[in-house]
C-alpha cells in the first residue's frame, strides 16, 4: 500500500495531471499481482456507469447556464437589497448570494465564479481591499458543495451507498449555519477596519428596494424551490432534478432574460462537457486506484490503525478531521472522495457514526480544503477575478478559515445538527 501512495504523492509533487497520476500510480501494484490489464477499462467504465453519477455533467450545465443567463446577477441585486443596509453589506452580500447560489449550482468553484465575477469588482469601486474581497469570496464560495444539490455529495453517495437525499437533507442547517457565521465574521471585520461605504435608506426606500429585486430576481429565487422541492416531495429523483435546472436556466437564459443567445448554446454546452469530462476521468481513474487499494488491503490496514489508536468514537473523529483537512490541502476534492470515502465509510460505521452524518463530516471537510492552500480551486477562481497574489489574501483569510474550523468542528460533534431533517 505504502508503494502505491508514495508513487502517487511523487507524481503529484512532478506536477503530473491529476487524472493522469491517479491512473499511472496503481500500475505497478497490478502488474505485480498479476491482475491483467484488461481490468482497468473494465473498472473505469464500472466506476461511471452509473445513474446517480449522471446528475454531475447536468449541474456543472445548470450552473454554466446560470452565469452566463442573468441569474447570479439577480440574485446579486436580491442580496445587496436585503443585507446591503449592514457594515460590510456588500461583503455579506457575497455571502448571502453564495448560499442562494448553491441551492441550484452544486459546485464550489462555480459558485466561487459567477459571485465573484459580479461582486469582486463592484467591491472595488466602493473601496474594498482586494484581499479581504477576494477572502470572502472563496471562503463562501464553499457553500457550493455543502448546501444541497451538491455534486461532491452525489459523488460520495455513489461510492458508500448513502442515500443522495438524505445526504442533500443533512447538508441543509449545517450549511445554513456556516452561511450566518461567514455572513457575521465578514460585517464586524469590515465594521472594525472602516471597509466600504454603509448604505444607510430610510425604511420606506429600504423596503422599496427590497420588492423591486424580489421582482426582479422572483423567476431565479423560483428556481431552487422547484428543484429542492421536487427532490424532497418524491416528484423526482437528485439526477432528475439536474435536468430539470438545465431546462429551467435555458428557458429563463434564452427567452426570459434574454442574455443568453441562440448561437452562444452549442459553446456553453461544450464548455460544460470538457468540465464535467475532466471530472469525469478523475472519478474513473481515482476508482482504479481505489480498487488497486482494495487488493493491497488498505482498508483493512487503516481500519486496524485508527482503532488501534482509540476505540473511542470522539477520538476517531477528531483524527479522521485532522487527515482530512490535510489530505484536502494537498488534493483534488473529487480524487479524494473517491479514494478515501470507500476506506474510511465502513470504519465509522464500525464506530457506530452514522454514515449521513459521517458523510457531511467528509464534504465539509474537503470544502474547507478548496479554500486552503496550495491547491483550495476557489482561492485561485477569486485571485484570478481579483488579479492578486495567493500570498496576498491570507491574512483576512485565515478569520475565515478560522470559522470554518470551528463550524466543522460544531457539526462533528453536534449530529443532530445533521440529522435533523433527516430524521
Amino acid at each position: 500500500m505504502g508503494g502505491a501512495m508514495l508513487l502517487l504523492a511523487a507524481l503529484f509533487l512532478g506536477g503530473l495531471p491529476i487524472a493522469l497520476a491517479l491512473g499511472i500510480a496503481p500500475l505497478p501494484t497490478l502488474i505485480g499481482m498479476g491482475i491483467p490489464l484488461i481490468a482497468i477499462p473494465q473498472v473505469v467504465f464500472e466506476s461511471l456507469d452509473s445513474f446517480a453519477l449522471m446528475a454531475l455533467p447536468l449541474y456543472v450545465l445548470a450552473g454554466r447556464l446560470m452565469q452566463l443567463g442573468g441569474i447570479a446577477q439577480r440574485l446579486v441585486g436580491f442580496a445587496i437589497a436585503i443585507v446591503g443596509v449592514l457594515p460590510g453589506g456588500l461583503a455579506a452580500a457575497v455571502v448571502l448570494t453564495s448560499m442562494l447560489f448553491a441551492t441550484i449550482s452544486g459546485s464550489s468553484a462555480a459558485t466561487a465564479a459567477a459571485i465573484g465575477s459580479v461582486l469582486i469588482p463592484e467591491m472595488e469601486r466602493q473601496r474594498y481591499p482586494r484581499p479581504y474581497s477576494a477572502a470572502v469570496v472563496a471562503s463562501s464560495g464553499e457553500l457550493g458543495v455543502i448546501i444541497p444539490p451538491s455534486v461532491p455529495m452525489v459523488i460520495y453517495a455513489v461510492l458508500t451507498g448513502v442515500s443522495i437525499t438524505d445526504l442533500f437533507l443533512a447538508g441543509m442547517l449545517p450549511g445554513l449555519m456556516i452561511g450566518l457565521s461567514l455572513m457575521l465574521t465578514a460585517s464586524l471585520m469590515a465594521l472594525v477596519a472602516g471597509h466600504g461605504e454603509r448604505m444607510r435608506p430610510s425604511i420606506g426606500e429600504y423596503a422599496a428596494n427590497l420588492l423591486a429585486a424580489f421582482r426582479r430576481a422572483f423567476l431565479s429565487l423560483l428556481m431552487p424551490v422547484i428543484i429542492l422541492g421536487g427532490i424532497y416531495g418524491g416528484i423526482f429523483t437528485p439526477t432528475e432534478a439536474a435536468v430539470v435546472a438545465v431546462a429551467y436556466a435555458l428557458v429563463l437564459g434564452l427567452f426570459v432574460y434574454r442574455e443568453i443567445r441562440v448561437v452562444d448554446v452549442p459553446r456553453i454546452f461544450a464548455d460544460a462537457a470538457l468540465t464535467s469530462s475532466v471530472v469525469m476521468i478523475i472519478v474513473g481513474f481515482a476508482a482504479m486506484f481505489g480498487y488497486a487499494l482494495q487488493l493491497l488491503q488498505a482498508p483493512q490496514t487503516i481500519a486496524a490503525a485508527l482503532s488501534g489508536v482509540s476505540s473511542d468514537p470522539l477520538v476517531f473523529l477528531l483524527v479522521v478531521n485532522l487527515f482530512l483537512l490535510v489530505v484536502g490541502m494537498f488534493m483534488e476534492t473529487f480524487a479524494a472522495i473517491i479514494i478515501l470515502a470507500p476506506i474510511l465509510a465502513p470504519i465509522a460505521q464500525a464506530f457506530g457514526i452514522d454514515p449521513v452524518h459521517f458523510g457531511l463530516i467528509v464534504i465539509v471537510n474537503l470544502a474547507v480544503g478548496m479554500v486552503t492552500p496550495p491547491v483550495g480551486v476557489n482561492l485561485f477562481v477569486a485571485c484570478g477575478i481579483a488579479r492578486i497574489r495567493m500570498e496576498q489574501l491570507m491574512r483576512p483569510l485565515l478569520v475565515f478559515l478560522g470559522v470554518l474550523i470551528v463550524n466543522l468542528a460544531i457539526i462533528t460533534y453536534v449530529p443532530t445538527l445533521s440529522l435533523a431533517l433527516v430524521r
